[in-house]
């Protein structure tokens, strides 16, 4: 029978945590409680009042102060561990949690999972070949000793770290370990951390090393795991769904992410923002529901971070440096075609050509194999381009020697947007509006990553109709700038009325617009 025992960490918002502990253990699971000690004691007594007499929760006996980064968070787990191995014979499993994490699966659905696979969830890659250090120190987290902390005392903590490189005091890692990191947060099984207390009462240097690395909560248990457990008995991804920002930050979730959080493949999240009271009462109920029928994905990292990727949206205090001193050029017209769908942009910017001799080209800032000739390098990689915009497109005039330049705009790029409406150059936009039906929707996720051939169908059609309201929201945020040089084609209408703003859009009679849109099906997949 699957039993978890839950090591909580925690260090506020005692009432919050009570009322996470009495949903956790009303389903037969325990919670062993470790309250760091820089917390009030009036709120250790509140915990402890309310929790008195629930023979499913247990404290650690001695609280100990708790410092990010600091051996102290790996001592806290470790005690509340073996607290847990000691007041629950019944428990099968440990789950580390915080204060902010909460369920996002039932406990009958966690149980079954746990019960059908017997292996321990925490994540455990190559600490020196997986890249999982984004950015700050890397091989200096363990081969010199921390005795600072560098978030209360980086001058003392830089200072003792040069000192050993100075003075070459590198030291070597623990025999017979290789190291690994991952998250902090894992569910293992009892037999495990049994292996693992046992394997530290016998290797004294392990606790000493790892006692001054930096940031062990990230390397200790995940590099142990791996040395005691066979790999295939280890899934090593984290339980609990966790993501940050570009800053490392930890993301707060928020009432209106109940459906994205429950369509997740994990058991918990983490973090609760502390005001997301309709998404805590909804997963704090959640967790003695008996749901077990829900279709799941791992599509929740990539999907935040296509959401958060869509760029600054907003105007620029000042222009660049650059775009200052390198105008397009008076008397010069841009014309920006903006279209979801690539090929239909491609496709319109060489009927313009083909019908006007306008040079047209297609998604310059967005795909590589744009066909730009030679500008002295300038072209050569997108970064490059979206760096020098004004400057790429003025060379661009000068190389083809023309006066009026059509090139394709993907309609999220309203920074790009915003960088040629300053500009002395007359700026013309035509929006190309596309129906959000199933398919463009799918092709859309296909090719941003978002989904694949095996999603379920319920999962797809909420990344569907999460890319339907940011596609319309994209276009709203377009015609709501009030350009005086915007025009718009839609699919859904007619040839005529479709030819008239086109016909404006290019200065051209209405007649030779319809030209341009009866040549094929302009639309057409």
């Amino acid at each position: 029978m699957t039993q978890i025992a839950f090591l909580l960490l925690c260090h506020r918002d005692p009432e919050g945590v009570i009322g996470q502990v009495r949903a956790l253990t009303a389903g037969g699971d325990r919670v062993v409680i470790h309250h760091d000690a820089n917390a009030p004691a009036a709120d250790h007594a509140r915990l402890r009042d309310a929790l008195a007499g629930d023979p499913g929760v247990a404290f650690v006996p001695r609280r100990l102060r708790c410092g990010w980064g600091e051996w102290s968070l790996v001592e806290a787990t470790l005690a509340a561990a073996r607290t847990a191995l000691a007041a629950f014979p019944d428990a099968s499993h440990l789950y580390l949690i915080s204060g902010a994490c909460l369920p996002i699966k039932s406990a009958a659905h966690v149980h079954a999972a746990l019960a059908a696979d017997p292996a321990d969830h925490v994540e455990t890659v190559g600490f020196f070949t997986s890249g999982w250090i984004k950015t700050g120190l890397r091989e200096e987290r363990l081969i010199y000793r921390h005795p600072f902390n560098e978030r209360r005392r980086p001058g003392l903590f830089y200072a003792a770290m040069a000192v050993q490189k100075r003075l070459g005091l590198a030291r070597p890692l623990p025999a017979g370990l290789r190291m690994r990191i991952g998250s902090q947060w894992w569910c293992l099984r009892r037999a495990t951390v049994e292996r693992l207390l046992a394997f530290l009462a016998g290797r004294a240097d392990v606790v000493r090393f790892f006692r001054r690395t930096w940031i062990p909560d990230e390397t200790f248990f995940q590099t142990l795991v791996h040395h005691l457990v066979p790999e295939a008995e280890i899934r090593s991804r984290c339980p609990t769904f966790a993501l940050f920002s570009d800053y490392g930050m930890p993301v707060g979730f928020h009432d209106d992410q109940i459906d994205f959080l429950l369509a997740e493949d994990r058991f918990f999240a983490r973090k609760i923002s502390p005001e997301a009271t309709a998404l805590k009462a909804r997963l704090t109920a959640l967790w003695a529901s008996g749901e077990t029928a829900r279709e799941t994905s791992d599509r929740g990292a990539r999907l935040h971070r296509y959401i958060t990727g869509r760029g600054r949206i907003g105007l620029r205090f000042a222009p660049r440096a650059w775009q200052r001193e390198s105008s397009l050029g008076v008397g010069r017209e841009l014309l920006l075609i903006l279209s979801k769908k690539w090929h239909v942009g491609r496709r319109l910017a060489d009927r313009i050509a083909a019908a006007t001799g306008v040079p047209a080209l297609g998604y310059v800032f967005h795909e590589e194999a744009a066909g730009l000739p030679d500008l002295g390098g300038i072209e050569r990689t997108l970064a490059k381009r979206a760096r020098h915009r004004r400057a790429l497109l003025r060379l661009l005039f000068d190389r083809l020697g023309t006066d009026r330049l059509a090139i394709c705009i993907d309609p999220h790029a309203l920074d790009a947007v915003r960088d040629f409406l300053g500009d002395a150059a007359e700026i013309r936009l035509l929006e190309v509006e596309h129906r959000h039906d199933a398919a463009f929707l799918d092709g859309h996720a296909r090719r941003i990553g978002l989904i694949g051939a095996a999603t379920p169908e319920a999962t797809a059609a909420e990344v569907r109709a999460t890319l339907d309201l940011e596609l319309r929201a994209e276009a709203e945020r377009l015609r709501g700038l009030g350009l005086p040089g915007y025009h718009r084609i839609r699919e859904a209408a007619g040839l005529v009325e479709n030819s008239v703003p086109l016909a404006r859009f290019l200065g051209m009679p209405t007649a030779k617009a319809v030209e341009i849109l009866t040549a094929e099906d302009l639309f057409a997949d």
